[in-house]
């Protein structure tokens, strides 16, 4: 997911999007656990979205405080 398609999320979006990325981290760890996982690199790629999307949420959060 790039920046600019999570800046022009809302925060409930946000949030909506941030819970089921880190269900899809769980469930990618998990595997690992296991021995099933497949695409090693889906774990990088998904703790960079979760990352990018609490950042812009703090964001938002602050400028309507501001």
């Amino acid at each position: 997911m790039k920046a600019n398609d999570v800046r022009a999320l809302t925060p409930d979006q946000l949030e909506d999007e941030l819970a089921k990325l880190k269900k899809e981290q769980f469930n990618l760890r998990f595997q690992k656990a296991t021995g099933q996982l497949e695409n090693t690199s889906r774990v990088q790629v998904v703790r960079r979205d979760i990352a990018r999307i609490q950042t812009v949420l703090r964001q938002k959060r602050t400028a309507e405080t501001a």
